[in-house]
């Protein structure tokens, strides 16, 4: 959501690469897909690519950047966009770039350094479109391969087999973005831990800059979220899923992946600038149907999100402020401690961990109440925490734990 230059990014007074001071990142979500897949919990509607309102979609997007612009106190430096879904690689490259020419009029940005990442899919990638979004703008591809195995892929719902998938990391690659990232979900019922290894290294060896390995999870409101209630679903074993997660772990970093977040690997260079961006609290514009954003503005900082219906989203029009407003859905104020929270339950995910006592200042909060500082003694103690020179962290060897030890400092 994300470095991709082919060179060290550039390191920012933060010491994190590419950002500024302040930076910013835009995220943009196109809600269409050929078919809903029954673990996603994201917006989408399904669609036919000759059914999708391609223009009139661009210009609600346009019309709502110009509305949330004039809003701002500031013109932050922006740091990535990134178009993400549904699926982006349905819409028309044309529209998308129209939308990113837009985006990038309205905030000041290094171009040398900027990353500009489309999510695509294999059933709607080819060369054609590998091109046709890098003419526009696009500069790093995600895609969503997810799995080698046939039988695998069915039950996760994805159109793609296993030849398609590869073809298309293959045809990314070959169209010479600065960088190509793929998505895998393991710890699938029936899945062993060596073919969740044996499939990541099949992937890496493609050639891809940064792999993001996800082990399924069952989320509320999907369609396996209601086959696990109903008791319908098969679900591998914990322990099987935590010897997977261990075996990829090794594999890619064999491989030269480094494992810089819980469920991301990258080569030297080519960490996701948008992923951090969100691991580190930046502020970060949310456009589209069903878009969430979170910004620092004037004093406070809200969260909200964009109404999820695409066809009223498609009625937006900075020429009309009350429909506008009502478009705008819902919004919320983030206090400092909320926002100190969501810190470090981001920000412990990254193996560099944060910098808690600097974050507490930024905000103006406290960064160790007295039952945070009895957890982190604690957690310290038993080797789930590491506390050293300002930073906190947890070591990668509890990171199959890291979700308790969070919950136990929040």
């Amino acid at each position: 959501m994300r470095d991709n230059t082919g060179k060290k990014s550039a390191i920012g007074d933060t010491g994190t690469p590419g950002f500024a001071p302040n930076s910013i990142g835009v995220y943009v979500h196109f809600p269409w897909c050929l078919a809903k897949c029954p673990y996603c919990d994201f917006l989408s509607v399904v669609g036919e690519r000759s059914t999708i309102p391609h223009a009139a979609y661009a210009d609600a997007v346009i019309a709502e950047l110009r509305f949330r612009s004039a809003e701002l106190e500031r013109r932050a430096p922006l740091h990535s966009v990134f178009f993400g879904g549904g699926t982006p690689s349905l819409w028309e490259p044309t529209e998308l770039g129209r939308v990113l020419s837009t985006i990038l009029e309205a905030f000041p940005h290094e171009p040398s350094t900027l990353e500009v990442t489309a999510e695509c899919n294999p059933s709607s990638f080819d060369r054609d479109r590998a091109r046709q979004l890098l003419d526009v703008g696009v500069n790093r591809f995600s895609i969503g391969i997810q799995g080698l195995d046939a039988n695998r892929l069915r039950f996760l719902g994805r159109l793609h087999d296993r030849d398609q998938g590869l073809a298309a990391l293959e045809v990314a690659l070959a169209a010479g973005p600065r960088s190509v990232s793929a998505d895998l979900i393991y710890g699938v019922a029936g899945e062993t831990a060596q073919e969740a290894v044996d499939e990541a290294r099949i992937i890496a060896g493609v050639g891809v800059q940064h792999l993001s390995a996800y082990t399924l999870t069952i989320e509320e409101g999907t369609r396996f979220g209601a086959l696990a209630r109903a008791g319908q679903l098969p679900i591998l074993p914990e322990g099987e899923v935590a010897d997977s997660f261990c075996g990829v772990d090794e594999a890619l970093e064999q491989l030269g992946l480094g494992h810089y977040e819980i469920s991301n690997f990258a080569r030297p260079g080519y960490e996701s600038i948008h992923n951090q961006g969100y691991w580190l609290g930046r502020d970060y514009l949310g456009l589209g149907c069903g878009a969430w954003g979170t910004i620092d503005n004037r004093g406070v900082r809200s969260r909200y999100r964009n109404c999820q219906n695409p066809e009223r989203y498609l009625g937006w029009s900075t020429g009309d402020q009350a429909q506008d407003e009502a478009l705008r859905g819902t919004v919320e104020t983030v206090d400092a401690s909320t926002a100190l929270a969501e810190r470090i339950l981001l920000g412990l995910r990254l193996r560099r961990g944060l910098q808690l006592e600097k974050a507490a200042e930024e905000l103006g909060t406290e960064p160790y109440p007295p039952s945070r500082a009895r957890a982190v003694k604690k957690l310290t103690a038993r080797g789930q925490l590491i506390q050293e020179d300002g930073w906190l962290r947890i070591p990668p060897s509890a990171w199959l734990f890291a979700d308790g030890i969070i919950s136990e400092l929040l």
